[in-house]
């Protein structure tokens, strides 16, 4: 595994991007561990009915498998970024990978609830490695010119694979034990280890980088641990007497980390990159939009199966018209963000996925399966056009030397938008009951909306 100084490894000096071969094989490893980081994000979800009965526990305490898997996340994302500005993106990535790919293996051993939980928790360590510095190496794997089109494969991959995780799982599920939804990714992960050992670029060297703050490290992961327990538990109808807790011990985190960090030239939250108008409208408008789509996946099921009297296998088949056209347009839309204002592109395509949530709220009662699937396409394409060039906007908007912040922040608003929409869609359901679903939808038409305008001031940034 990587050894205690990146500046000692046989590794090419970067320039502007690696050469097209070595820059291939690069690519590929970043693909392939965002694939298995991303899909592990919901690849359980599926299974938790099996594992609970095997495990011989109940439905509420199973909903920790998925909890213990967010929660690492969010809470280590932005001190594994840091980190990798400081000992080398290159080697945080190289690193989680091999946590995650041990904690697979945990997971596929657990014989109990309680184990499984443990090594989710590793897993999902392992995982905000993985993701925590991925755009980073990204900037350091292409040359500037091809930024663009690099995060529409960035955003391919991560659309994709968090919205087909349920798919794979059923797949698995029918020619095997959900032991395999975790132990399928030893092979994989050992493949993207060897891959990175070879082909990932180091850090350009630094003359004095900042020391890693442990206690602003602890600080920020409660925050953002706190804030998505306090979610969740809002999602699942916990009481304010649990709830209010959770989110005040957040702020009061989140203060004391502000007030340790404030005069640090590169804060573990990045608040100095949150002065950049660019930098901040761009992390406002994802945010909002993956809200606007786990919203969106949280409450389509809902709606197919209890007023359009769909199955779940129904159900799952007429969802993957979202994903596949986010992998047609999220490309194009990167490839296009090279030539074209990110503001005007992002704008553009969460003004689609606005009118795509209306339409699918208007749906009518006997729609036909063509009525929802180009419905859902039309959400596809807007999702995808927005996603790549607001992932060029953050990578390119923050400085070289801060790429691990900004790195780190795209995750982390991903993961936060997803538990919000999650929550609002429960809300939704305790507010209208079983009209919740369709005015779910409109609350996302209106986050997406109201993100819609904010990507369009982005012009006004002077990007």
């Amino acid at each position: 595994m990587p050894s205690s100084s990146e500046s000692t490894m046989a590794l090419p000096q970067i320039g502007d991007g690696l050469p097209g071969r070595q820059r291939l094989w690069a690519v590929s490893t970043l693909i392939l561990g965002s694939a298995i980081a991303t899909l592990d994000t919901s690849i359980a979800n599926t299974a938790l009915p099996t594992i609970a009965a095997d495990l011989r526990t109940t439905p509420d305490a199973s909903i920790w498998i998925i909890n213990a898997y967010q929660i690492a996340m969010v809470a280590t994302l932005l001190p594994f970024a840091a980190l990798g500005d400081i000992v080398g993106h290159r080697r945080v990535y190289l690193y989680g990978l091999l946590v995650f790919t041990l904690a697979s293996l945990a997971c596929g051993l657990a014989d109990s609830l309680a184990l499984l939980t443990a090594a989710r928790v590793l897993q999902g360590v392992g995982a905000s490695g993985i993701l925590g510095v991925g755009t980073a190496l990204i900037r350091l794997t292409f040359p500037s010119s091809q930024i663009g089109r690099a995060q529409g494969i960035n955003a391919f991959t991560v659309a994709v694979f968090y919205v087909v995780g349920p798919s794979v799982a059923s797949a698995v599920l029918a020619v095997s034990t959900w032991h395999w939804l975790f132990l399928i990714n030893i092979p994989l992960g050992a493949v993207a280890m060897a891959m990175a050992w070879r082909t990932l670029p180091r850090n350009p060297p630094r003359k004095a980088p900042p020391r890693f703050d442990g206690v602003a490290a602890l600080l920020l992961g409660a925050t953002f641990a706190l804030a998505v327990l306090a979610l969740g538990d809002a999602a699942h109808h916990a009481g304010w007497t649990r709830i209010l807790p959770e989110a005040a011990a957040a702020a009061l985190c989140c203060a004391l980390l502000l007030r340790r960090q404030r005069a640090h030239p590169a804060p573990m939250l990045p608040v100095d990159l949150f002065r950049r108008p660019l930098f901040a409208m761009s992390v406002a408008t994802s945010v909002l939009s993956y809200a606007a789509q786990g919203l969106a996946l949280v409450a389509l099921p809902f709606l197919f199966q209890m007023s359009l009297g769909r199955s779940d296998v129904q159900t799952g088949l007429l969802l993957t018209a979202w994903p596949v056209v986010v992998a047609v347009a999220a490309p194009l839309a990167g490839f296009l963000s090279e030539r074209h204002s990110v503001a005007l592109l992002g704008g553009g395509g969460l003004l689609v996925l606005c009118v795509g949530m209306v339409l699918v709220a208007l749906l009518p009662a006997q729609a036909s399966d063509a009525d929802i699937i180009w419905r859902l396409a039309v959400c596809g394409a807007g999702f995808g056009f927005f996603q790549s060039p607001n992932l060029k906007a953050l990578t390119t908007s923050a400085p070289a030397e801060r790429s691990g912040a900004a790195s780190g922040i795209i995750p982390t608003a991903r993961l936060i938008g997803q538990a919000s929409g999650a929550a609002l869609v429960a809300a939704c359901f305790t507010l209208a009951g079983a009209g919740g679903a369709q005015v779910a939808l409109w609350i996302g038409a209106l986050l997406a909306g109201v993100a819609c305008v904010v990507s369009f001031l982005r012009i006004l940034a002077h990007e």
